[in-house]
């Protein structure tokens, strides 16, 4: 039942049509914004302190935001395929959040000679650093997990492997309504704060990511921890545990990210970032040292079970 299941919601033909889809609404998305920003400049509408309809640049807000979902789609369609994808996928999904809020620091900011004195001027300076090192470092890290391929499949086979596979199918089984439910309700809340709400001035434009993100990323946590669980069924190495927990860490550093602006913001989130990665490639050394020196690995095992 859970193979069918997983068959027919995350096959591939399955993920070319969210891709389809997402790809769709991001460009209706963007012509609509434009549209809006527009006609509000000419006071057909009147939403003059709305910062969503102040500037043309803000329109590349909305498809990114629509592309960011997808990727939260492809988060739960990778979990069952590799944790290391995963957790890749998170990191992506980050850097695109920093990536889509360059677009809104673009439209705020103040060129001056005060420029490093300008709250907006110096969050987009964080910005376009932070994108250029997140960026390095995630290719650092698809780098490495790929190299490390041939490695892990010189290690004997892993007992239990399939029936760990169906747990992480199911966890991703269960993410799937959840995030659906998540993302609709962010969305009209979203349109009731922007747009209807008389009380909107308690919501701005960078406190969108609470609509969705926060709740998101407290959810990959929940869902880490349970992989963290279930990979016990499948082995009780020390390094897979370890790296498993590290990723956790990682996650939540992500989610603590959102609860803070400014410099510290972009602080958490490459210290997540690069928390994962050295995780990562500790775990490969680990995996090269059971490979190289295999047979002593055996006999200092064996003498373990002996003397227990």
């Amino acid at each position: 039942m859970i193979d069918k299941l997983h068959i027919l919601i995350f096959s591939e033909e399955f993920k070319k049509k969210v891709e389809r889809f997402f790809v769709t609404i991001s460009i209706a998305s963007f012509l609509i914004h434009l549209t809006l920003i527009i006609i509000n400049y000419f006071g057909i509408i009147n939403y003059p302190e709305n910062k969503l309809l102040n500037n043309p640049i803000v329109a590349i807000y909305t498809p990114f935001s629509f592309i960011l979902v997808y990727e939260v789609f492809l988060v739960v369609y990778y979990l069952p395929r590799s944790i290391s994808q995963y957790i890749r996928k998170q990191y992506e999904i980050i850097t695109l959040i920093v990536v889509r809020r360059i677009f809104k620091d673009i439209a705020n900011i103040d060129l001056t000679s005060n420029w490093f004195n300008q709250k907006y001027d110096l969050q987009l300076t964080y910005d376009l650093i932070s994108t250029l090192i997140l960026f390095l470092i995630i290719y650092l890290y698809y780098y490495f997990n790929t190299k490390s391929k041939s490695i892990t499949k010189k290690i004997e086979k892993v007992d239990n492997l399939e029936a760990f596979i169906k747990r992480k199918k199911s966890i991703a089984l269960l993410l799937f309504p959840i995030l659906i439910v998540l993302a609709i309700s962010s969305l009209v809340k979203w349109i009731y704060v922007e747009f209807i709400s008389i009380d909107q001035v308690f919501f701005s434009i960078q406190d969108i990511n609470e609509l969705f993100f926060n709740e998101f990323f407290t959810i990959l946590i929940m869902a880490d921890v349970l992989l963290l669980l279930i990979s016990l069924y499948k082995t009780d190495k020390f390094h897979e545990i370890l790296r498993n927990s590290g990723f956790i860490i990682s996650t939540i550093l992500i989610r603590l990210s959102f609860s803070v602006e400014g410099l510290l913001n972009n602080i958490l989130i490459i210290s997540s970032v690069s928390y994962g990665l050295v995780m990562l490639l500790i775990s490969i050394n680990f995996n090269k040292i059971q490979i190289k020196y295999a047979d002593e690995v055996q006999i200092e095992e064996k003498e373990s079970d002996e003397i227990v």
